[in-house]
């Protein structure tokens, strides 16, 4: 075994963020947070036939269910930025279906709770 043929080189596995996402730029927070639900859409029919094998996967994992922007992040292990690109991309495309996160509800003002648990004690004591 000679040197030169002891040192092979090896495929690079890192594929740029700017090359799957083809340069597109990240959607609106509003859009696509961290907690948005996304799944497939359920029209069959307008499946792309040629897709990105980083956003055939997304969309596979989509078509089990509604899943968080933030799980899909984890279960590809792609970078969350590239994820929300693919996202968008997919759901302008009308492929994926989202569904924003829910408000957040006022709070209780704390005189009324307190009225309510006065009133509890005085009925239950």
């Amino acid at each position: 075994m000679t040197g030169q043929d002891a040192w092979e080189p090896e495929a690079a596995e890192l594929v740029r963020p700017y090359v799957i996402t083809k340069g597109r730029d990240l959607p609106d927070e509003e859009q696509l947070s961290l907690i948005t639900l996304v799944t497939a859409s359920a029209d069959r029919t307008q499946r792309p036939t040629r897709l990105s094998p980083e956003e055939q996967s997304l969309l596979d994992l989509c078509s089990a269910g509604y899943l968080s922007v933030a799980e899909l992040a984890g279960h590809t292990r792609f970078p969350l930025g590239v994820v929300r690109i693919l996202l968008a991309s997919l759901t302008e495309g009308g492929y994926l279906v989202t569904r924003p996160p829910v408000a957040r509800a006022r709070l209780a003002d704390k005189e009324i709770l307190e009225e309510v648990l006065n009133g509890l004690r005085a009925k239950f004591g």
